[in-house]
This record gives C-alpha cells, structure tokens and sequence, in this order.
C-alpha cells in the first residue's frame, strides 16, 4: 500500500509540474509577441543613397531603425552641386514595389548579373530593404536570388552590409582548416586512418 501511495503521490507531483510550466508558458506569450514586434520594427532600415557620376546610385550608410524606414538621397546636379532629398517610408514602399513587379516580368536590372558597380534608385532600394518594405515573403525571395545578392554586394559600400552579409562569412568557410599541428585537415585524417593497421 505504502508503494501505491508513492506512485500516486509522484504521479500528481509530475502533473502538477506539467500544469505549472503550461500556466507559465502561457503567460509569458504576450512577452515572446512583443519581442516578435519588436524584431520586425528593427528590421526597418535608415539609408543614405548617393548618385555615382554614371547617374547609378550606391547606398553608403545603412542601419537598422527602430522607427519607419526612410533614405537620404544625395544627387548631383549638372554644376557638380550635392543635393539631399529625404524619401519617407511611403515613397520608398512605392519604388520598391514598381521594382518588384519589373522584376517579376522579367524587366529589371536585378534580373541580370550586375554590369558594374551601382544600380537604378528603385532596385537600389528593393535589393536594401525589399523585406522591410515589402514583407518577409518578398525579403525571403531576393535574398535567395544569386543576381539580387551580387547587385547588393556591388551597390551596398555600407559596413553595415559588409558586417552583416552572409557571403562574407561563407567565404572564410571555404578556406582549408589546420590540424593543430599545422597539417591540412585532409592530409592529417588520411596520416591518422595509416595507423589502424
């Protein structure tokens, strides 16, 4: 009997432990919904946009905002002078959008590989900010797209983007690994299998 009541007692012990991290799971949802929030926010980008004398344009700063997304464009005019204009996240939404649709008929520079550095104001902006503008789905899409990722790389002199590209990190994946004795790592494995003999 002494043995029943144990089990019994366990049993309401394990239930009772299920139950309490059911409750606190829900309640910390709202938390785990606010960061979810918060995270997309901070996926808004502040951009400045400069014109090339070629009259493409290259991104020379971009941040993270925690506010609407918004780009300085900065032109020349024909006498050399700089003019800076603020494109607000409305007018960005709209460039991107018309991009994108060129893109899809096939009609974009960012369908083709980049033909130097630089690129037209709307693909400049759709290759920056495509996913903050116009949603994870459409983010998600050029970033796997290889012509995308190439015109950011040729047109994005950021650091922001250089600290943040995935291609610079695979890069320094394929560089060969050094065994600790300073060996390659393949010419040490085939060193290491001569020994089981």
């Amino acid at each position: 009997m002494k043995h029943i009541m144990n089990a019994n007692t366990l049993y309401l012990g394990t239930i009772g432990v299920a139950v309490m991290a059911t409750l606190s799971g829900c309640q910390s949802a709202p938390e785990g919904e606010g960061a979810t929030a918060e995270q997309s926010e901070a996926q808004n980008k502040f951009l400045v946009v400069e014109q090339l004398t070629n009259g493409k344009y290259v991104i020379v700063e971009e941040m993270p905002t925690s506010g609407p997304s918004r780009a300085i464009i900065r032109e020349m005019d024909e006498n050399g002078t700089v003019h800076e204009r603020v494109l607000t996240e409305a007018e960005m939404k709209e460039l991107a959008d018309q991009e994108y649709k060129k893109m899809e008929a096939g009609q974009s520079e960012l369908n083709a590989e980049p033909q130097g550095e630089g690129m037209g104001l709307a693909g400049t902006i759709l290759a920056a900010a495509g996913g903050a503008l116009l949603g994870n789905m459409i983010g998600n899409a050029l970033m796997n797209n290889k012509n995308v990722q190439r015109h950011q790389d040729m047109s994005n002199r950021s650091a922001y983007h250089r600290s943040s590209s995935p291609t610079s990190s695979s890069s320094t994946s394929n560089t060969q690994k050094k065994s600790y004795f300073g060996n390659s790592a393949t010419s040490s494995t085939r060193s290491s299998s001569s020994f089981g003999g």
